[in-house]
């Protein structure tokens, strides 16, 4: 008598992310040929939170060959979280058993990550489980240089906005205040804009004292703007990541007790519209000069998460998706995949974990690299150099009609 083929579960957590569909396909080939069935969970944890068996679909090899072309996830992906409640958990875990599955495969960021970590926990043996890192952040605890999948391909498409933006602004002689995606870290902001080689940028890791003031990021901008037009451009585009929001005084935002938040308890940034925020404090600023300038802002997040992998996530992803697999066919448990120096390098969840807040470690932007003080130096933006300098400081105090000792005295502050 034939014993019970070994049944692998794949689902999505978190946002999209391009290269999705990579992992699943490569993930169920592999299974399927290493003699495993393999079920798809669509919408993340949310059914199986409910106890629900029927939101499942069987994988076949012929459904998924060719789906590492395309963006978005087969399987859908929701945000549903559940380690919010100890039911919830239990729950998870009895209709995946139910379902007769013994291996998992969750695909998903910092949040994914920390629930595939306490599901497998709460198993206690009877559950298998390997994560593979998702998400265009870029934050997750990898080792340097290795980014997580989807990153790089956000990156790409946003360099293509931000190019074309700035040509726009040229022509038309006006700023763009462009919002990326970056709850945490401001890696996806810092790659775009370097890459484009936009006019500035500004990520929540420059800001060491917090919270921030708005007025901080306000006279930042202005100071940039101004210190451009005194170099007879007009134009320019700023990159700002959406996580400037979360280090802001909150205050200065008229609280933000009122704004929703997701499954995971953080605030839903798109509901915060920062880059409008900024446009019009910083077009009040320059008016008080005298100066008027046409600000537009523009979010390029969600243009980002679904676009179709470029052939760096594709490979990428594939590799992870066939590792994950394989993990689990050799009996492995616990552990998110990386690949490090071209060898599978699984690293477990335990070493994940942020002792100081129990929650998945994030991995933010080195300051003090040399690749982002390169970035820096290519920035248009007022600098301590700038304000022992007389002629530059002559220049900009022109522009907004101040005596050099006035334009020091008001623009002190954010050198």
């Amino acid at each position: 008598m034939n014993s019970p083929r070994t049944i692998v579960g794949i689902l999505v957590g978190g946002g999209p992310a391009p290269g999705i569909n990579s992992v699943i396909s490569a993930a169920t080939i592999r299974s399927i040929v290493g003699g495993c069935d393999v079920i798809g969970i669509p919408d993340g944890f949310k059914w199986l939170m409910e106890g629900s068996q029927s939101h499942v679909k069987p994988l076949s090899t012929e459904e998924v060959s060719r789906i590492h072309f395309r963006g978005g996830s087969l399987l859908g992906t929701s945000r549903a979280n559940p380690t919010k409640k100890a039911e919830s958990l239990e729950h998870v875990v009895s209709t995946l058993a139910r379902l007769g599955i013994t291996r998992l495969i969750t695909i998903g960021g910092d949040d994914t990550a920390y629930s595939a970590l306490k599901l497998e926990e709460k198993a206690a043996g009877r559950l298998h489980v390997v994560h593979v890192p998702k998400t265009i952040d870029n934050d997750l605890d990898l080792p340097h240089g290795i980014p997580t999948f989807g990153f790089q391909t956000a990156r790409h498409v946003g360099v293509e906005i931000v190019k074309n933006l700035m040509v726009d602004a040229h022509t038309t002689s006006r700023w763009y205040f462009v919002v990326t995606m970056g709850r945490k870290a401001g890696h996806l902001a810092l790659g775009i804009g370097k890459a484009a080689g936009a006019t500035l940028t500004l990520i929540p890791e420059e800001f060491r004292q917090r919270p921030v003031k708005l007025a901080t990021l306000v006279d930042t901008l202005a100071a940039a703007i101004i210190k451009r037009a005194s170099e007879g451009r007009f134009d320019g585009v700023a990159v700002l990541a959406e996580g400037l929001v979360e280090v802001l005084d909150p205050q200065d935002l008229g609280g933000l007790d009122h704004v929703e938040r997701d499954e995971h308890g953080h605030i839903r940034l798109s509901e915060i519209e920062i880059g409008d925020v900024l446009k019009r404090e910083v077009s009040r600023v320059l008016g008080g000069f005298g100066l008027t300038t046409t600000i537009v802002s523009k979010n390029v997040g969600y243009e980002l998460r679904c676009a179709d992998p470029i052939p760096f996530d594709m490979e990428y992803t594939r590799d992870l998706g066939y590792c994950a697999a394989q993990f689990l066919l050799d009996g492995g448990n616990a552990a998110m995949v990386s690949i490090q120096q071209g060898r599978f390098t699984p690293i477990p969840f335990k070493q994940m974990l942020d002792p100081a807040t129990g929650r998945a470690k994030v991995r933010l932007v080195d300051v003090a690299s040399e690749s982002y003080q390169i970035a820096r130096r290519y920035m248009i933006r007022l600098a301590p150099e700038d304000m022992v300098d007389a002629q530059t400081v002559g220049r900009c105090a022109s522009v907004v009609g101040l005596s050099a000792d006035a334009f020091r005295e008001r623009f002190s502050s954010i050198v």
